[in-house]
């Protein structure tokens, strides 16, 4: 194995949106650092079950006019 080649591998700190905090190893940031996520399973509406929305930036709108006669609904 050639040396120096590899990225750091050390100890960091994971902060979720609820406040709690967990120890892992990681090659992000520097030894000591924290991570502070924004979304995480607390949050996600993946694993919460939030609704999903649909944001129509005008090609939902294009598709659902073009392909109206076809009784795709």
């Amino acid at each position: 194995m050639k040396n120096d080649i590899h990225p750091d591998y050390h100890e960091i700190t994971v902060t979720r949106t609820d406040g709690s905090e967990y120890k892992t190893r990681s090659t992000w940031g520097s030894a000591g650092d924290t991570m502070k996520l924004d979304i995480d399973p607390l949050s996600h509406p993946v694993w919460t079950g939030g609704q999903q929305r649909l944001i129509d930036g005008g090609q939902l709108s294009r598709f659902n006019k073009r392909f109206k006669d076809f009784g795709i609904n």
